[in-house]
């Protein structure tokens, strides 16, 4: 809970950075949009005044005249309307019949279009007529047939479309207000293009703070993840050493005893306890100063021809001494004579490291195969147990300093987390590798690789 507290500020500072770069390139946008609208709506009205030096209907000559042949039939419809309803009705069909007249038999929309293309500008234009009103002049007086509503006024207000004009006509049947807009092709790609820059800048700050970002989190995570390491391995390392010395001074305040002094046998007993833990906590020192000197110097072996089997069948036959009946050891080797360069002493023990964890995390009789075989110019050997297994998300992590498989809040097992990290050294000391496979509850699969020399 505390680490994504810690991370609380990071993510706020994150999601403030990404909102800032969505409102300044949304902003940009608008005023670039804006800067469009202004710019071929004042474009068109140049040309519309341009236009009328030679055409004093704006290209609307054509229309005119047929509307005004259309508004005859609907004087005489209008005189025979009976109630609201009818009138909604006939209001709607012209408005929908004037609409259609003024878009299709126009020639200012292609008039722009060569303005446009002339100024290089997009030529693409669609023309959008939004009527206002509609009188019908009858012989004594004007009828107000058609009056845009306020919410079709607001909704041409806020219509993405350019306006270019509006127009006010009067002929001999009709009078007419109507706004003339344009809506051009490739507008949002137009923008886009202009806004390119600023878009690639805001993607690619975003991306550079991502990198950073994720950058820290990995660095933050695995000082973390080192941390608990070294705390894990301070604690079993503290353990590992008290076992022994506290034995030693047992031992020891032991050998004071009357009764002791003067039993030879008991003395002797004592005696061999203490050698054998002082041996034990020697080998821990002499362990960590070793992997303290790896890190210093570089890991050095003195390798020389051996023949795999023969040596691998000397280990096991020491395995199966010291394991005895406490576990079932089975071997099977396909080596066919194979001789490689080992440092005698780091092979012995790193596959006596990854037999006795073989052991050593399984709850019931342990099950130990130990296989081994030639493949492509290498020399595999596999360490098969029956044991705890290990989980796929820990497996990437057991070969580094300090790791110990977890089983809960606690671990079972005692060691430093310095077997496998080890095994790994000396795999990669004869220019080899190791990995595992592995499943939780099923056992696991060691597998060491070094070349083969004959």
């Amino acid at each position: 809970m505390q680490k994504f507290k810690n991370l609380v500020p990071v993510f706020v500072a994150l999601t403030i950075f990404i909102l800032g770069q969505i409102y300044i390139v949304r902003q940009v946008w608008m005023q670039k949009d804006e800067v469009f609208s202004l710019r071929y709506g004042s474009v068109s009205k140049e040309a519309i005044e341009t236009f009328a030096a030679y055409d004093s209907y704006y290209g609307f000559k054509e229309a005119y005249y047929l509307l005004d042949n259309l508004a005859l039939l609907y004087i005489q419809k209008s005189r025979a309307l009976l109630n609201t309803e009818d009138s909604a009705i006939f209001a709607r069909d012209i408005r929908e019949n004037f609409t259609k007249y003024l878009t299709e038999d126009q020639r200012l929309s292609e008039y722009l279009s060569k303005y446009f293309d002339k100024l290089g500008l997009e030529k693409k234009i669609k023309p959008l007529i939004y009527v206002n009103y509609i009188d019908l002049i009858d012989i004594q007086e004007n009828i107000r047939v058609y009056k845009a509503p306020l919410s079709e006024l607001k909704k041409q207000q806020s219509n993405t479309s350019i306006l270019v004009y509006t127009f006010n006509s009067e002929e001999n049947n009709f009078k007419i207000s109507f706004d003339y807009y344009i809506d051009v092709a490739n507008k949002e790609k137009i923008i886009l293009r202009e806004i390119s820059l600023i878009l690639i800048l805001s993607i690619l700050s975003f991306i550079i703070i991502s990198a950073i970002y994720i950058a820290t989190m990995k660095s933050y995570l695995e000082e973390k993840r080192l941390s608990s390491l070294k705390t894990d391995f301070i604690n079993n390392m503290t353990h590992e050493l008290k076992t022994p010395l506290s034995t030693i001074t047992v031992a020891g305040k032991t050998l004071k005893h009357d009764s002791v002094i003067g039993d030879k046998k008991k003395i002797i007993e004592t005696a061999n306890l203490i050698g054998k833990q002082s041996l034990h906590l020697n080998e821990l020192i002499n362990l960590i100063l070793e992997i303290s000197m790896w890190e210093r110097t570089q890991f050095q072996v003195e390798r020389k021809n051996v023949n795999i089997e023969e040596l691998i069948k000397d280990i096991s036959d020491n395995f199966k001494n010291g394991c005895g009946s406490e576990c079932n050891f089975t071997e099977e080797y396909k080596l066919n004579g194979a001789i490689a360069d080992v440092d005698i002493l780091y092979f012995t023990t790193m596959i006596n490291n990854l037999l006795n964890n073989a052991v050593k995390y399984s709850k019931n009789t342990p099950e130990v195969r130990l296989e081994a075989h030639t493949e492509n110019g290498d020399i595999i050997i596999k360490v098969i147990d029956n044991g705890i297994g290990i989980s796929r998300s820990e497996q990437k992590n057991i070969f580094d300093k300090f790791y110990r498989v977890s089983t809960g809040n606690i671990h079972q097992s005692k060691g430093l987390g310095l077997g496998l990290y080890y095994v790994k050294k000396i795999a990669e000391a004869h220019d080899g590798s190791v990995g595992v496979s592995s499943k939780k509850g099923k056992g696991s699969v060691f597998i060491v690789s070094i070349p083969k020399t004959i």
